[in-house]
């Protein structure tokens, strides 16, 4: 979100960015200007005590406790939104798609709106599984049958979710939705992954937009001890900012890397003391934080937890990855990293250091996976990014009508 507002910036439109007291020093580091919402019940400090309990979890109990810290923020943004919007002057809304009150919000206020996909585009169509589970694209009616068994559990789980929605719904005497996708932009939706990263779809929006990611690069710089790099090849090992705290995985990360003539450096992202995991298997390079886009620049492959962005920074440097996907998107992310050929899953169930071992020296050894890696490199860079993004923006600010995509931007089987 942060590259798309300083790219429109950078064209003169004034970008305002909501959100609660934790990320003001983030978002003005982005020379971006911010609004605070959220005072009275998201104080400084919550969210590094969501992400230490979210840290600890993985499967259907991160999801559960996800679950509920949106119903939170939902409440937080009808109460706080509407006159933060209206004190602002806002005369566009740009609303991730994976926060469901924003086009409530903005239908409400009556203001335009996008919806940006900052993860795994969340529509729904029976032949795609859905995007929180680790299954592959299959174009039968089992498989069918499997991803509508899918998306009824996740709506048993957010039910409390979608009750909130329609009594907000309710009371601004707005619409009832008819199904999930309502809640998304009737005049553009635009996704950060290139279409060839995705499973083929039938039945996308005609105003849905794959662009490719939106960072061109990193704008924090992070110290990181190069003199302590050697000449071997590099492995670059990060299990992200959020699920980060089970040393464990970091250990079998370090044990599986062991037999290779390579240098392997680990980013705690924040979730630990690099003293808590001094001898270590071959004592790998362990920072607290990591220059990740500088040092994918020299990586010759990626342990990852498959967060989105990590993904696509990888593919932009045509890196293959191992993922070891802990909840959320990420199962999801996983499942088109090998639909994609770029890299190899283990499951967090069934890790261990054999299984990681195999997975990683399969990667390391064989050409087709850098191949793999490479190709999605020049589809995110055709795809347009962020500056493809912005234009599409502008189209509606200018038109105030839906903006198409082509068909061929959708992903065939």
């Amino acid at each position: 979100m942060a590259a798309l507002g300083r790219e429109l910036q950078q064209r003169n439109h004034r970008v305002t960015f909501l959100g609660i007291a934790d990320i003001e020093s983030q978002v003005e580091a982005e020379g971006l200007h911010f609004w605070q919402i959220g005072q009275s019940d998201h104080p400084p400090g919550s969210v590094s005590q969501f992400r230490s309990q979210m840290g600890k979890m993985s499967g259907l109990s991160a999801m559960r406790f996800a679950f509920r810290t949106v119903q939170l923020s939902n409440e937080m943004i009808c109460r706080d939104a509407p006159g933060a919007l209206q004190e602002v002057g806002v005369e566009l809304l740009l609303v991730d798609q994976g926060e469901p009150m924003g086009g409530t919000v903005a239908e409400f206020l009556d203001i335009p709106f996008i919806s940006i996909c900052c993860g795994l585009p969340i529509n729904r169509e029976a032949s795609i599984p859905p995007y929180f589970t680790p299954w592959q694209y299959h174009n039968s009616w089992w498989a069918r049958s499997r991803n509508q068994f899918g998306y009824a559990i996740f709506d048993t789980l957010s039910r409390s979710i979608a009750k909130q929605i329609t009594q907000k719904r309710q009371q601004w005497k707005l619409p009832a939705y008819r199904h999930p996708d309502d809640a998304f932009s009737q005049l553009a939706q635009i996704s950060q992954i290139p279409a060839e990263f995705d499973f083929p779809h039938r039945a996308l929006p005609k105003c849905f937009h794959y662009t490719g990611s939106f960072r061109k690069s990193s704008t924090r710089s992070v110290p990181f001890p190069y003199e302590q790099l050697t000449n071997q090849p590099l492995i670059y090992a990060s299990m992200g900012t959020i699920q980060n705290r089970q040393q464990e995985i970091f250990d079998s990360i370090a044990a599986a890397c062991e037999k290779l003539d390579a240098q392997l450096v680990i980013s705690l992202g924040g979730g630990g003391c690099v003293e808590d995991y001094q001898g270590l298997s071959r004592n790998p390079l362990i920072v607290k934080y990591a220059p990740q886009m500088e040092l994918l620049a020299k990586a010759s492959l990626m342990i990852t937890h498959a967060g989105l962005n990590t993904i696509l920074e990888c593919l932009g440097h045509g890196v293959p990855m191992v993922a070891i996907p802990i909840t959320g998107d990420q199962l999801g992310v996983g499942a088109r990293l090998g639909w994609t050929g770029a890299g190899e899953v283990v499951p967090l169930s069934r890790l261990s250091v054999p299984r990681l071992r195999e997975a990683v020296q399969q990667v390391w050894a064989e050409d087709s996976y850098r191949q793999n890696a490479a190709k999605l490199r020049e589809s995110i860079h055709q795809a347009g990014g962020v500056v493809r993004a912005a234009d599409l923006v502008e189209q509606v600010i200018a038109t105030g009508k839906p903006v198409l995509a082509s068909r061929t931007q959708i992903p065939q089987q």
